[in-house]
């Protein structure tokens, strides 16, 4: 791989989304991603629930007791912020380079109009994203209606894009796609209907403009259903599907999106997989595959060990143009509110060549 292309990927890998972890609902028999986010499908900023979770479930070491702190100002605005850095270790054939990158400042606001209604805005100072959306929780089952600018739900959100399953590592590989559309800056301007099932499914559509564009592009379809049983007190499981469809272009076919995905977890192990088909995607008449598989394990309270397996095959057409990685590594929560992520990536789509990274990450929230 050439250090220029090698570089160009570090410079991208690991740029928050702001999600949280979604494993995280697996834990202490399942949760739902509203339980701790303000967005009904996670990421973006906590709510009350999750701010709590952030500041004394999840550390080593808590805030103490004495010093009062808040997310609120008032009784109906809450803020939040997410910043993260890292410093890198560029490792290739001839050398080794270590480098430090500003990553991720955005700022949260969330207003309650009612007790159903709530608008949200973030803006990311470094990465200039903006989202914006009302959320109007008025239909039955405190099912809802969203409204503005807004990333689809598509399978599981993770927090680290480079996942093929997300956005990938953004065609600075190979200069060619590697990874599905759902990077950090992409969002659609439309509406996304939520729909609750009692506690048992989810069901989400939606349909937006993915560009600034009027009457230039056609809208995203997308779709999602996600099952979560109730399984015990110590074990959680939730598995479903998604379906996305769009154009790349106006002169390129539909792609149609289908995937599935499951997680399922017992008291401090959580294993979550998903596999996706893009059909057109790359080139006509060829189909996309996309694989994630992450093992995680809570070593002790504030420290978990992480591993993922990724996976992407551009054109299942041809032989040995797939791209696969490793990646191994910590989370570690010393304090309320802070986050230290040391990571190792090992590039396994062509032994031969030495092309590996190691980072360590620094994630601020609140």
């Amino acid at each position: 791989m050439k250090l220029k292309a090698f570089v160009l990927l570090l410079i991208i890998i690991c740029l928050s989304e702001g999600n949280a972890l979604p494993r995280f609902s697996l834990r202490g028999g399942g949760g739902d991603c509203s339980g701790c986010h303000v967005n009904p499908t996670g990421g973006d900023m906590r709510n009350r629930g999750g701010w709590g979770f952030g500041k004394n479930v999840l550390p080593m070491q808590t805030t103490d007791e004495d010093f009062e702190m808040s997310n609120k100002i008032g009784e109906n605005i809450q803020f939040g912020l997410d910043l993260r850095g890292q410093a890198l270790l560029i490792i290739t054939e001839d050398k080794k380079r270590i480098d430090f990158q500003r990553m991720t400042g955005s700022l949260y606001t969330n207003i309650d109009l009612s007790e159903k209604i709530n608008v949200f805005t973030r803006y990311d100072f470094v990465q200039a994203i903006w989202e914006a959306y009302g959320v109007a929780r008025i239909l039955p089952n405190d099912s809802y209606i969203k409204g503005g600018t807004f990333q689809p739900n598509y399978g599981i959100r993770l927090d680290d894009h480079t996942a093929y399953t997300r956005g990938g590592d953004l065609g600075l590989v190979t200069n060619s796609v590697s990874g599905l559309i759902y990077n950090p800056a992409y969002t659609e301007s439309g509406i996304e209907l939520g729909v609750y099932f009692d506690d048992f499914a989810f069901l989400t559509a939606s349909a937006g403009n993915p560009s600034r564009l009027l009457f230039q592009v056609d809208p995203v379809y997308t779709a999602n259903l996600k099952i979560q049983p109730t399984i015990g007190d110590e074990a959680a499981l939730f598995f479903g599907g998604s379906f996305a469809t769009f154009k790349k272009s106006a002169v390129t076919p539909v792609v149609n999106m289908y995937g599935g995905y499951a997680g399922f977890g017992f008291g401090d192990f959580t294993i979550m997989g998903e596999f996706d088909i893009a059909n057109d995607y790359i080139k006509k008449d060829s189909a996309s595959t996309a694989m994630m598989v992450e093992v995680a394990y809570r070593v002790i309270k504030g420290l978990e060990a992480v591993v993922r397996f990724d996976r992407f095959d551009p054109n299942s057409d041809i032989d040995k143009d797939e791209l696969t990685r490793l990646v191994i590594g910590f989370e570690i929560f010393p304090y309320s509110f802070i986050e230290i992520r040391p990571q190792y990536r090992l590039q396994m789509e062509d032994p031969g060549i030495e092309n590996d990274a190691a980072l360590i990450q620094f994630h601020i929230w609140y």
